[in-house]
């Protein structure tokens, strides 16, 4: 009988013994999206694992596992898009909302318990932050709200940093109103076409970090089992939730166990908007089919980088093809007794040679191999089509002339000379959803099909 899963805890920085709070109510927090742009397979990951995670849990302690995932509607970023595009912050929320949804429908994750937006939880946000200054954890100066970390012992402990090792080279926000430059921001004033809401302090709106405090505890307690995000995630973010809730709270622990998902890169750079190396998950999708992505994304431990080519995904396709032609709609048995591999620290690569495995040996005429991998399969979140639904499963494929990716090329060789990289991204990225990877050299820019 499965009974136990060991996890590697950031905080701890060891694999340890996954024990719960309480085994009849398993709660978990991943930070979801901040809603200004359509998502990348990089948040993909983070998606694909959190959800393979919560199914597992599943598999363990049944329906008593709660997870939570939000979503960031308010946020620097998304008034930044709203300005540039000149276009409602409500128009743009919804609408990559919705994209949002769709891709998580089409990597098959399952529907978190509990999805809150941060608009809707103002109020709690105000009311933690009123609470932190009584409690002098926190001050008010012109409007800004900030947290003060040297009254927090324990800062640094996650990202296993002292203050002075943190001040160099982090996403800090900088303000000459801070009493030390490590302060961090629990509300901040808007400005008159902003979104804001009335407080104390002035009309304005929360800090990002002070979001997550206020959700996490509202639907799982001051203390929960499982708190997850991307690697990127660990500091400033997560190191400054554990201070203002732990503060807030009086608890010397906020989650028990931190789970952190590695990047996904390309070229073994961090895949970013940023950087402009971004693969939507929508145009992965449409290409490859979204059972090869969620493949692809577990192909490597969660904890690991993950180099995004084309090779990959080729050969995540080209894996389940094979699967396939033991599919069986049925799913009779549950019962995995091969799991152990997810079992030590998800280890999806090991399950994965498990399946192998079965595969290998339902070759061989083994009926109770083709019955379990059809429930391996489904346990990691694949064979969500039919047979016949994934044989006619076709990527879209746009045939262009040699004519029009050297125009495309000439294009965007003009854009890099005048400084517009938005542009020259943007024609890097449509080429490349046509099958055409470019490459620049020093005075030339090449090009193949994929």
């Amino acid at each position: 009988m499965i009974q136990k899963i060991k996890l590697t805890n950031s905080l701890t920085r060891k694999k340890e013994l996954f024990s719960p709070i309480n085994s009849k109510s398993v709660t978990m927090y991943a930070c979801g999206p901040t809603v200004y742009d359509i998502p990348h397979v990089g948040n993909a990951r983070t998606l694909v694992v959190f959800d393979t995670l919560f199914r597992v849990l599943r598999m363990i302690y049944g329906k008593n596992v709660k997870y939570v995932r939000n979503i960031t509607d308010v946020d620097d970023k998304i008034i930044e898009i709203s300005k540039k595009n000149k276009e409602s912050i409500e128009k743009i929320t919804s609408k990559v909302i919705k994209i949002f949804h769709k891709d998580c429908e089409s990597l098959n994750c399952l529907n978190p318990s509990v999805e809150p937006k941060a608009t809707e939880h103002i109020q709690e946000m105000i009311e933690m932050t009123k609470s932190l200054i009584k409690k002098k954890f926190a001050y008010h100066i012109k409007g800004h709200v900030y947290f003060s970390v040297s009254t927090y012992d324990n800062y640094g402990k996650l990202s296993n940093k002292n203050l002075d090792e943190l001040k160099s080279g982090t996403r800090i926000e900088v303000s000459k109103l801070k009493k030390n430059p490590m302060d961090f921001v629990l509300w901040k004033p808007s400005e008159a076409l902003d979104p804001g809401w009335d407080s104390p302090w002035g009309r304005g709106r929360p800090g990002w970090h002070l979001e997550c405090s206020v959700m996490s505890e509202k639907y799982l307690g001051k203390n929960f089992d499982i708190h997850g995000g991307g690697l990127d995630l660990i500091f400033p973010h997560h190191e400054n939730e554990i201070a203002q809730s732990c503060c807030n709270n009086s608890t010397k622990i906020f989650a028990n166990y931190w789970i952190h998902n590695g990047f996904v890169t390309m070229n073994k750079e961090k895949m970013s908007k940023s950087l402009g190396n971004i693969i939507t998950i929508s145009e992965a999708v449409k290409k490859y089919s979204g059972q090869a992505v969620r493949l692809a994304l577990l192909s490597s431990h969660y904890s690991q980088p993950l180099d995004w080519n084309d090779q990959l995904l080729v050969d995540q396709k080209n894996t389940i093809d094979k699967w396939y032609k033991f599919y069986d709609g049925s799913n009779e048995d549950n019962n995995l007794d091969f799991i152990e591999p997810l079992l030590d620290d998800l280890n999806t690569p090991g399950f994965v040679a498990k399946i192998h495995q079965l595969y290998n040996n339902a070759q061989k005429g083994d009926k109770k191999s083709k019955i379990l991998l059809n429930s391996a399969c489904r346990l990691l979140g694949l064979f969500n089509l039919s047979k016949n639904e994934w044989v006619n499963l076709k990527a879209t494929k746009i045939e262009v002339s040699k004519d029009f990716i050297l125009n495309k090329i000439n294009e965007r060789s003009k854009a890099k000379k005048v400084g517009n990289f938005d542009l020259a991204d943007k024609i890097r990225l449509e080429l490349h959803d046509k099958g055409i990877v470019i490459e620049d050299q020093k005075d030339t820019t090449s090009w193949k099909y994929k």
